[in-house]
Order: structure tokens, then sequence, then C-alpha cells
């Protein structure tokens, strides 16, 4: 799950990088860059996401023998 978890991440942050690189900062909010600006966004929930899902993981899994 580690593994998998790191790719994700991975792709994630290759898609803010992607979505940062089509942004025009003259006109943010203006026509394929703010379809940029919500990738940028929606990929950066998705790396926090995953951040708390395995830091979840690892609390699970020291816990787990205290019952």
């Amino acid at each position: 799950m580690k593994i998998f978890t790191s790719i994700l991440i991975f792709l994630a942050v290759a898609l803010i990088i992607f979505n940062i690189t089509m942004l025009d900062f003259s006109q943010p909010l203006e026509g394929k860059s703010a379809v940029a600006l919500i990738g940028v966004g929606a990929s950066f929930c998705a790396v926090l996401i995953l951040l708390i899902f395995r830091i979840s993981k690892k609390i699970e899994e020291k816990t787990k023998g205290h019952y």
C-alpha cells in the first residue's frame, strides 16, 4: 500500500507542476487558465488526502497490538 500511495502522490505532484505551466498569471480566472487553477487545487487536495491516509495507516499499525 505504501508503494501505491507513493505513486499516486508522485502523479498528483506531476499534475500540479503541469497545471502550473498551463496557468496564465495575467488572467488566472479566464479560459483554460481557470481549468488549470482548478486542477492545481484538486491535485493539492489529493496529495493532502493521500498523506492523511498514509499517516492513519501508520497510527493503525502502532495501535494494533495494544488491544
